[in-house]
């Protein structure tokens, strides 16, 4: 396990070198948004010099780069770049893109999104630059922060939807409205040396999640904020996860699936290499009653968990709601899972919960070198600082 942490640490001082000092040839079929009239001083709207500038990229017969240049700050409200583009294209964001501070430039149609990429083959999003949410004014006006508010949508910072042959990499996103980067129905997905931070308190500020998406990588990122480091929902299939950095944060969970009595599916998870610091979770299951599905061939080893306040947990009575959730019959099958070589301290006094449904017990779950020390000084491998329950063998 030594040697997983020295990966790591490695991974994380490329990932800082290659963050300031992306400075790559941009080739020679660039679009930059200084020619489409953009003003690049973070006061004067950008959008309509961002949405131009795509289109022509987009446009272009040959692989076209969209430039976002260093030193400038363009001021972004709503946007969505469409696909499907003539040719390859990359956005090379070198400088910054920084999201309205104001509420009212979203709209209820627009509310859920800041950037939206939709329906392209062959995008590279990459360049050293910034993601910049502006997220404080939606942060104080969640009810999770102030529970005399009303609940309502807050955007995700950026969203991928419809995407194929999909590269992000060498980015810095920060303080997002709620979710920082969301990945929604693609395919051939790889996601790498990113730098993504909002503050422990900000509500709803999942790192990466993906959904409905199939061959995802994600591999030598780092991630501080106030919910899921890595968010894995319904539809996920062949995804795997390696070298990362997380904390503060949830820790990585698979779910919440089956909401609402829905039925979810999760296939084919590898979480491997990661290094949590006092996060509430570690490698996390979670499904509510009611629903069906399957969240199976699961992985999460070679982990190391430091001052985490719940290591190892499958819940499947998860009920995230003020009031207690009907009791329900049905439930998101959970099974062949493997937690493998795991080790270091748990902030509580229960290092593993299994909280599986009596009604559709979970199975297959296989506990491998794990080692873990609890509040107190307790170790795992000798007595039982555990939960078990309707945990089929």
């Amino acid at each position: 396990m030594a040697s997983t942490v020295l990966i790591v640490s490695a991974s994380l001082l490329a990932l800082f070198f290659f963050l300031h000092s992306a400075d790559a040839d941009v080739g020679s079929n660039v679009f930059s948004i200084q020619s489409y009239g953009a003003h690049g001083d973070g006061r004067h709207d950008d959008t309509k010099a961002l949405g131009d500038t795509w289109a022509a990229a987009c446009s272009s017969a040959k692989p076209a780069v969209l430039l976002i240049p260093k030193g400038k700050k363009y001021l972004i409200k709503h946007t969505t770049l469409s696909g499907p583009c003539k040719s390859s294209i990359s956005l090379m964001v070198k400088g910054s893109l920084v999201a309205s501070p104001e509420r009212s430039d979203w709209s209820k149609e627009t509310i859920r999104h800041w950037i939206l990429i939709s329906g392209v083959t062959g995008l590279t999003v990459t360049g050293g630059g910034t993601i910049d949410g502006n997220g404080k004014i939606w942060w104080q006006n969640s009810c999770k922060t102030n529970s005399k508010l009303p609940c309502t949508e807050a955007p995700t910072a950026l969203t991928f939807y419809s995407c194929k042959n999909l590269k992000v990499e060498y980015l810095k996103v920060v303080n997002s409205q709620q979710i920082q980067i969301s990945v929604e129905d693609c395919t051939d997905v790889m996601v790498s040396r990113l730098s993504i931070t909002a503050p422990e308190t900000a509500p709803n500020t999942d790192g990466i999640h993906i959904t409905r998406s199939r061959d995802v990588e994600v591999t030598d990122c780092m991630i501080k904020t106030g919910d899921d480091c890595m968010s894995i929902e319904d539809g996920t299939e062949n995804l795997h996860v390696k070298n990362m950095v997380c904390g503060p944060g949830h820790g990585i969970s698979i779910g919440s699936l089956g909401d609402h009595n829905s039925e979810a599916h999760v296939n084919n998870v590898t979480v491997d290499n990661v290094r949590l610091y006092g996060t509430t979770n570690g490698a996390r299951i979670k499904t509510w009653q009611g629903g069906k599905g399957s969240a199976k061939n699961i992985v999460f080893q070679n982990m190391v968990m430091d001052n985490v306040w719940n290591p190892i947990i499958i819940d499947q009575n998860y009920c995230d709601s003020s009031t207690p959730c009907k009791q329900q019959k049905s439930a998101v099958e959970v099974s062949n899972v493997l937690f493998k070589n795991i080790r270091g301290t748990s902030a509580s006094e229960e290092a593993i919960m299994l909280h599986c449904s009596s009604s559709v017990p979970c199975h297959g779950i296989t506990l491998e070198n794990v080692n873990l020390t609890v509040k107190g000084g307790i170790d795992l491998k000798h007595e039982h600082p555990w939960t078990l329950e309707d945990v089929e063998k």
